[in-house]
């Protein structure tokens, strides 16, 4: 074979072509200019927004997971804040109710005390004021336990008021507590005077258990008495001062087979809600017995011989 006819480059695999170093740097060059002439001339914009259009689809799907599942977080979130939130609206409204209704309550007890005040001016008979613990156990009668007793000073029959009237006696001394019958007990009687004709007569607890009512016995079926009188003490029991208020006639029923007019009164005080009240000293003490007269000296006794 003539030797000109023979191929003189390399086989493939020895094939010399630029070095590494040289692709890099020039592979470096060429991202360099790109860089600045994107950052001036804006060249990759119109490729980056081809791109972002094509793979919005796709990011929009791959998205969907992540945004459902922050949702359902926010959403569990919210509520239990919301929940939170509700309990503590619902708490602090509790708590302005319960003050609004002590301030209720303490205005309506400041009224009541500043009345007894007053009251206690007028009446000239040494008083002291007391608090009604609670009421009597017994559901037939009309009594409430206060917080004074003998130590204090208090002694059965002692009249007791509160703001607007005749409120009960005292009927058992305890030594710190004491038992107040109120005037609508069926035992309990008082005599009272009829402020607009001056006639007396006596008011009798309502025999109704817990009716809370006077009813003005032995008044002749004639007797002046109309609706709307007011019925004061009239001192002539010797425990009651005269003058206090004690009740107000409501109904007159007079019938013609009975001597004795039908009277209902209403208390004025408040026999049924009552807080606080003033307990008066009785005008008279207990009247004692009798004493045995004994015989003088020298006097011989009954039955005796001389």
């Amino acid at each position: 074979m003539p030797l000109g006819t023979l191929d003189g480059t390399p086989p493939p695999f020895f094939r010399q072509g630029p070095s590494a170093l040289s692709k890099l740097m020039l592979f470096s060059a060429l991202a360099l200019f790109l860089m600045v002439a994107d950052a001036r001339f804006e060249l990759a914009k119109p490729l980056r927004s081809a791109v972002a259009i094509v793979l919005y689809p796709v990011q929009w799907l791959v998205m969907r997971p992540v945004l459902w599942t922050q949702g359902a977080a926010q959403y569990f979130e919210t509520l239990k804040t919301s929940q939170a939130n509700e309990e503590a609206a619902r708490r602090k409204l509790d708590l302005q109710s319960l003050r609004a209704n002590q301030v209720e309550q303490l205005t309506l007890e400041n009224s009541r005390l500043r009345q007894l005040l007053t009251l206690r001016e007028r009446v000239t008979t040494p008083s002291q004021a007391a608090q009604v613990l609670y009421d009597a156990a017994d559901p037939y009668t009309r009594k409430v336990i206060i917080d004074r007793g003998a130590l204090e000073g208090i002694v059965a029959g002692s009249p007791v008021l509160d703001e607007t009237g005749v409120l009960g006696q005292v009927t058992r001394v305890y030594p710190m507590l004491s038992e107040v019958t109120l005037v609508t007990d069926r035992d309990q009687a008082i005599p009272v005077l009829n402020t607009r004709t001056g006639e007396r007569g006596v008011a009798f607890g309502d025999p109704v258990p817990r009716a809370s009512a006077l009813e003005l016995r032995f008044m002749a079926t004639n007797a002046d008495v109309q609706v709307g009188d007011l019925l004061t003490t009239s001192g002539v029991d010797g425990v009651y001062p005269p003058g206090l208020p004690v009740a107000r006639v409501q109904k007159v029923e007079r019938r013609v087979d009975s001597a004795f007019a039908r009277i209902s009164c209403v208390p004025l005080a408040l026999v049924t809600g009552v807080g606080h009240v003033m307990v008066l000293k009785p005008l008279t003490s207990p009247v004692a017995l009798r004493p045995t007269v004994e015989a003088a000296p020298g006097t011989p006794k009954k039955g005796s011989k001389k």
